[in-house]
């Protein structure tokens, strides 16, 4: 007999009245912004309060939940992401994956999958307080990842689509790469502060700028 359980489903999304601040306000206070003379070669940018949720469950079921609700497909292959818009998905196991979406939106693209999903096994968690997401662009951006991750980020092992779980100095995060001039660091809550503290260091012999 299978069973069917049930979940209590939250909006966590900070409403209009309470200020939401991303994980770097603290930085930009204590570390602040570098001063760039001159056109900067990298542009550090945080995508803030963005919606990050966690699927699992079987791909075929999960894929067509997302392109109803999102007309957006799971990727077809490992290691890499679909784009639709301002919506994402990124494979991170066999059986799950990142579903990025504009702020404040999460909630309900959530209740929306699990009505479309309806009596499938599956998981959706919303993941979107405990991480963050850092843009790196300009032309040495792969120069400042190769002196910090463990991961070959040459064109012909990443190439644009391509998006992995790695060591960033002493920190895991996701590594994407949405667009030929583009790389995205999805970072956790905690070592934020600790990632964007090393991006300026790591990042200061090439000028980088930070759009806060």
């Amino acid at each position: 007999m299978s069973e069917t359980t049930t979940c209590n489903q939250f909006d966590a999304h900070p409403s209009a009245a309470v200020a939401a601040e991303s994980p770097l306000v603290w930085s930009y206070q204590q570390t602040g912004v570098p001063a760039v003379t001159g056109k900067p070669n990298i542009t550090l940018r945080e995508r803030p309060l963005l919606g990050h949720l966690t699927l699992r469950g079987a791909a075929i079921e999960l894929d067509k939940a997302l392109r109803e609700v999102l007309q957006l497909s799971l990727p077809a292959q490992p290691l890499t992401l679909t784009q639709q818009g301002d919506y994402s998905a990124q494979w991170l196991s066999p059986d799950e994956w990142l579903l990025i979406v504009p702020p404040g939106e999460e909630f309900a693209v959530e209740q929306r999958l699990r009505a479309a999903l309806g009596d499938a096994h599956y998981a959706i968690v919303n993941v979107s307080g405990g991480q963050t997401l850092l843009e790196l662009s300009g032309k040495h951006a792969a120069e400042l990842l190769k002196k910090s991750v463990v991961y070959n980020v040459h064109p012909h092992n990443f190439p644009v689509g391509k998006g992995v779980m790695t060591c960033f100095a002493k920190a895991s995060v996701i590594l994407r790469r949405p667009s030929k001039e583009l790389w995205e660091l999805v970072v956790r809550r905690s070592f934020a502060d600790y990632s964007y503290r090393w991006l300026l260091d790591a990042g200061a012999e090439y000028d980088i700028d930070v759009l806060s």
